[in-house]
């Protein structure tokens, strides 16, 4: 992104934040923005489509620490923020000096940038000012020699249903006005950012094109929450399930279910491991499929089920769970 670009657009009113918004308010600001706007809620709404790409584009340099302090930066010298201090003034005190005044000493007062052969352009002016740590894009001097040079990474952010987050996904984002179609590779994490090489800007006399650089936002499954390559998913049991153990059936993100024997004696909260029913990922071993186990506690019960319940209390004697806990408590 060049650095009028940065200039001229207000990230955080973009997303609804204040300026010393932390990264949790930026992010949820901008999934709330994203679910709002995405186009698939928004079928051929041009306006919505453009508001999803700008949210994109402010989360993108906002949650980059190091983009958001250049962005910052940038800001604040153009009149976004704080004004720098200027030099002394003919009475001897010390003003304040305006994104101008800095460039006056470029090419005299008033002087106007406009990249021209004989006047330098705003990106040149503030390479020389930040050095090797301008914002990509800075100091590509017009008419210099430096030989072949890179070109600038590009950011996008795109959103992703959980079940197309995990088996992998093709997706077409518009990137500098053209559509860039790239995969997305299974197991995919909710905030990750994805590098597609050669799909950035292009590079300057003969340099290599940038990379597309694309942070994923996943949407959460009711069921399904991702674990490196795991499936995580918890299974509701009955007490006699549990008690005298069972083979149930358990559901898979690929649809197929899968039987799994609950040993007998099984505690709340225990998770039992099906082998390879996890991510699959394109290359490496599949993940597997981790289901905890909840015993459920029914809130009423029969008449018959009360009775029976009674009767295992009777049969249990004074066999207590807690037998030892005070004992270790004392420890």
């Amino acid at each position: 992104m060049a650095g009028q670009d940065w200039i001229d657009k207000d990230f955080y009113a973009t997303l609804g934040v204040p300026k010393d918004a932390d990264a949790d308010a930026i992010k949820k600001a901008y999934r709330k923005l994203a679910r709002t706007h995405h186009p698939d809620r928004n079928p051929g709404d041009a306006k919505a489509e453009e508001m999803f790409k700008k949210v994109g584009e402010a989360h993108s340099v906002l949650s980059d620490p190091k983009q958001r302090q250049e962005y910052d930066t940038l800001r604040a010298m153009a009149g976004g923020g704080p004004r720098f201090a200027g030099g002394s003034g003919p009475t001897g005190q010390r003003g304040n000096g305006s994104f101008e005044d800095i460039f006056s000493g470029y090419g005299g007062a008033g002087a106007r940038y406009t990249g021209t052969d004989d006047t330098p352009d705003l990106d040149d002016i503030l390479s020389s000012m930040f050095g090797a740590g301008a914002p990509s894009g800075f100091g590509s001097r017009r008419g210099g020699s430096r030989g072949p040079q890179r070109g600038q990474d590009v950011v996008a952010s795109t959103q992703l249903p959980f079940r197309q987050a995990i088996e992998g996904s093709t997706v077409e984002l518009t990137v500098d006005g053209r559509r860039v179609t790239t995969r997305i590779p299974p197991g995919v994490r909710d905030g990750q950012k994805i590098r597609i090489r050669g799909k950035g800007r292009a590079g300057a006399a003969g340099g290599p094109a940038g990379d597309l650089v694309i942070t994923v936002e996943v949407t959460p499954h009711p069921v399904f929450t991702l674990d490196g390559k795991n499936l995580r998913l918890t299974v509701p049991v009955t007490f006699d399930e549990a008690a005298l153990g069972a083979t149930i059936e358990v559901p898979t993100l690929g649809g197929d279910p899968v039987r799994l024997k609950v040993p007998a004696g099984t505690p709340s909260g225990r998770t039992l491991r099906v082998k390879k029913r996890g991510v699959q990922p394109t290359k490496g071993t599949a993940g597997d499929l981790l289901v905890t186990l909840n015993v459920v506690v029914p809130s009423k019960l029969s008449t018959e089920a009360k009775q029976a319940v009674e009767a295992f209390r009777e049969a249990n004697g004074d066999a207590s769970p807690r037998a030892t806990l005070f004992d270790e408590a004392a420890r």
